[in-house]
Order: C-alpha cells, then structure tokens, then sequence
C-alpha cells in the first residue's frame, strides 16, 4: 500500500507538462546560452533575435511537453526555427582545403571561436552546433535538416577537421575574465 502511493506521486511528476510559466524562467534563466545557440546557427544578430523569440513561442503554444523535457525541448525550437530561417543544403562540392578561412582568426577568445564558426558555410555551421555543441546524432542532424546522413557526418568531419587545424593557443579557453563571452560561450558549448 505504501509502496503504490509512492509509485502513483513518481507517475504524476513524471507526467506533468511545462507551462508558459516554465517556459518563460527557462528562457529567462537560459537567455545568454539560448541566444548565444541561435546567433551560431544564423551568424547574424537580427535573425537570431527572430529565432530566439520563435522558439518561445513555439515553445509556450507548441505541443505539450514533459516539465523534465523543456530545457531540451526549447533548444530544439531555436535549432528548428534557425533550420526555417536559413535553410541550410549540404554543398555540392567539397573544396579539398579550406584552412585559410579557419586559421584567420586570431586570439583565444570565445568570441574569435565563435566568429571563426560564423564564417563557416551554413550547412556546416548547422551540423557543428547540432552535432558537436549539442550531441545530436548524425541521423536526427539529418531528419532534422533533410539531407541524407552522410552530407552530416562529412560536415562534421569537415568542422572538425577546421578546429583541428587551428593553432592550439587559439583553440584555449581565455586566460583573463573581462571577456563577455566567457561565460555565454561555455554554456553553449555544454548545454
């Protein structure tokens, strides 16, 4: 008996759905990260202004979901909102070497990290957020951009390969605190 009292409160708590209220203290607490997420996608600030409000809207009068599911879920609503904005296609080609564009900037500020990822080709840039910064598997990056996986996994490697490629003092994390990317950048890496 009081083992199903307790087992009936977990199934309630796991079957609550976030609210407006939930939604607008997640995007209020995850502000910096959310619209950092969004300006690495678009690489433009106006449209990531449009993507970062899209997603809450999408994300208050969407589909109900899952109280544990919302930080995911509102992610997930920037990533979508950003697809529809800039519609990113794999290239038709792949240049064979593009290291001048990786290696131009300088410094080991986020901020010259981010702006390198910025100068990337959409599609690219789209499979590094979602794929590396995000954990997204190859094939819902695919589902998600409608593109065959392999167009992922060869961006991916791509970017990966441009990071790589990089002078290490350039790929550090910043040794002063005065940057005010710091802890932005950080959190978007890891969220």
């Amino acid at each position: 008996m009081f083992r199903s009292r307790s087992t009936k409160q977990t199934r309630e708590r796991a079957t609550e759905y976030a609210s407006c209220k939930d939604f607008q203290r997640i995007f209020s607490e995850d502000m910096v990260g959310l619209h950092r997420l969004a300006f690495l996608l678009t690489a433009d600030e106006a449209k990531a202004e449009q993507c970062f409000v899209a997603g809450l809207e999408d994300s208050i009068h969407g589909n109900p979901v899952f109280r544990q599911w919302a930080r995911t879920w509102s992610k997930r609503a920037i990533i979508q909102n950003a697809i529809k904005t800039m519609a990113p296609v794999p290239p038709k080609h792949r240049p064979a070497q593009e290291k001048a564009a990786a290696s131009s900037q300088n410094g080991s500020d986020p901020e010259n990290v981010a702006a390198t990822v910025a100068a990337w080709e959409p599609f690219e840039r789209f499979v590094f957020v979602m794929a590396v910064l995000e954990g997204y598997s190859p094939r819902e990056c695919s589902a998600l951009l409608g593109c065959p996986v392999q167009d992922v996994i060869e961006a991916k490697s791509l970017a990966l390969q441009r990071l790589a490629d990089r002078p290490w003092q350039e790929a550090v994390a910043p040794q002063r605190d005065d940057t005010p990317w710091n802890a932005g950048f950080a959190r978007a890496q890891v969220a």
